[in-house]
């Protein structure tokens, strides 16, 4: 039932954006944003931290919003927007996700890294504050994402393992997030967001590069960013 109320909810927004809308172009108006984004994560298993690293996407990240200007001080936003976000971990053998790596194990005290990414497809809704009309503005928010197809690789001793699948019981399937940023002049934008949803999904049991894997052992997997834009239309 969310999945259908979630996708006729992105129809009814693609109808609008591509149909013939009769709008005010002071109040009602449509822009284009892609990001680069710099992201980390808090990630724990076992109770321990673990080494993550920072990752910089720039592909593929791709939003359609509507802005909607209810006074000269203040609008509203919402769209649809597909992302790539994920997270790194770079740590020892032991210490990177894997169930039963005793000391004994031959990859044990290896230094292993964990990529993880999945591309997701979001709705926003945001509350602008600023100058309307030159789209000069503070704003903040929330949005929700559906994670559709999932990719994770393995780096260790030179080698690189990888496995990749659609709608993935790995990931948590929708992510609800909370954001703030700001748009300056001539349409450089700066945002925060921050996923209020562990990004692995804790009830998913399996095996992950021949070893065996229990996501509920990770106690925290939440993803942060910080990212870059540019959109003169606002």
């Amino acid at each position: 039932m969310r999945k259908i109320s979630f996708f006729s909810f992105i129809t009814c927004l693609i109808l609008v954006g591509s149909g013939n809308t009769v709008y005010s172009q002071d109040k009602f108006y449509m822009s284009n944003r892609s990001e680069t984004i710099f992201s980390g994560s808090t990630v724990t298993f076992n109770g321990a931290d673990v080494n993550t690293n920072l990752r910089f996407t720039t592909f593929f990240h791709t939003s359609q919003l509507f802005h909607f200007d209810v006074a000269k001080f203040m609008g509203l936003y919402t769209g649809i927007g597909i992302r790539n976000i994920g997270l790194i971990t770079d740590d020892v053998y032991q210490n990177v996700g894997f169930l039963d790596v005793t000391s004994s194990h031959l990859d044990y005290n290896k230094d292993a890294k964990i990529k993880r990414r999945s591309y997701t497809l979001g709705v926003p809704f945001a509350l602008k504050l600023g100058s309307m009309g030159k789209k000069i503005y503070f704003y903040g928010g929330g949005e929700y994402e559906w994670t559709f197809h999932y990719k994770q690789k393995l780096f260790i001793d030179g080698e690189k393992f990888k496995y990749s699948e659609w709608v993935s019981d790995r990931v948590t399937e929708f992510l609800p997030s909370v954001f703030a940023g700001v748009q300056l002049p001539k349409g450089f934008n700066i945002k925060f967001k921050y996923y209020l949803d562990n990004f692995l999904n804790p009830n998913f049991t399996g095996v992950d590069f021949g070893e065996n894997v229990d996501y509920s052992t990770f106690g925290k997997t939440n993803i942060f960013y910080v990212s870059l834009s540019f959109s003169p239309g606002g």
